[in-house]
């Protein structure tokens, strides 16, 4: 049952009043799921992680290594990101949608 599982708010519209601008603030809402909800609190979890690790290294070249690696990979992750919503909302933009975004 979508109503239980927060579908029902996911999907814009209802029945004859679907159109092509309800599936582009479908995809709105889908992207704004995930970059907000999803990619800056991992990316957040994997700077402290990362911060950790480089604390507690005590010195040790392999520790301070992989802290680097886990952060030098969280930003080239958020750039990725990024760089897809301006794909997305380049796209979407082209295609003509009017509504609001998610925008910086």
């Amino acid at each position: 049952m979508p109503v239980f599982s927060y579908a029902a708010s996911l999907v814009p519209c209802v029945g004859a009043d679907c159109n092509f601008n309800a599936l582009l603030n479908l995809v709105n809402t889908v992207l704004r799921f995930i970059l907000f909800d999803m990619v800056v609190p991992i990316a957040a979890i994997m700077f402290a992680y990362a911060g950790f690790l480089l604390v507690t290294s005590g010195g040790s070249s392999e520790a301070k290594t992989k802290a680097k690696d886990i952060f030098t990979n969280a930003v080239f992750g958020l750039i990725i990101a990024v760089a897809a919503w301006l794909i997305i909302h380049e796209i979407l933009s082209i295609l003509g949608y009017e509504g609001t975004w998610i925008g910086f």
